[in-house]
């Protein structure tokens, strides 16, 4: 019987752009609550993707590859764009009759940006990374995507949690960005 393989960083990754495809369609498609509540799991999968590229990925790729600071630099002022397109349709509210099409540019620009992503940086990943390198990174996503808050904590006070879950989509980012770099330092 052969041993499973854990998916490596750049599986991982293309995993996460399947679901953040998907749940661009799951929210244009639901209504009421359920909408809401499809959008913060989509902020929520986009900060701890985002932020694991930010902190992990791009570094490690300016480190291995030459050359590769414009490729970074884009992806990087595509990932602020997005950040703010996400926080501008917080603040519209999904009930908002621009949500959907504020959504609809979002989900084009953030799936231009993860084929860009799957065609100049995820290559170079693999070509200059070990086996365990890319084990190493796809632990420390995974690890990212544990720390991030998926629902309230029953000690957390409901103004707290507000804050927590349903805050503006920036702060998310932050939170998970900051728990990576936290969860960095115990090593």
């Amino acid at each position: 019987m052969m041993g499973t393989v854990e998916p490596d960083v750049v599986d991982l990754l293309l995993a996460q752009h399947t679901e953040i495809e998907g749940l661009f369609g799951a929210v244009l498609t639901a209504l009421g609550e359920r909408k809401r509540e499809l959008f913060q799991e989509l902020v929520r999968l986009l900060a701890v993707h985002e932020a694991a590229e930010e902190e992990l990925i791009h570094p490690r790729v300016r480190v291995e590859v030459t050359a590769a600071d414009p490729v970074v630099e884009q992806r990087l002022r595509e990932e602020q764009d997005a950040k703010r397109k996400l926080a501008d349709l917080y603040d519209l509210g999904v009930e908002h009759v621009d949500f959907d099409r504020g959504l609809t540019e979002l989900a084009r620009d953030v799936l231009e940006h993860a084929a860009q992503e799957e065609q100049e940086e995820f290559p170079y990943l693999r070509s200059v990374l070990t086996g365990p390198e890319m084990q190493r990174l796809a632990n420390a996503v995974r690890a990212a995507q544990a720390l991030a808050p998926t629902r309230p904590h029953p000690s957390v006070p409901p103004s707290a949690v507000a804050n927590l879950l349903v805050g503006p989509p920036l702060a998310v980012f932050d939170r998970v960005r900051d728990a990576i770099r936290d969860a960095g330092t115990d090593r």
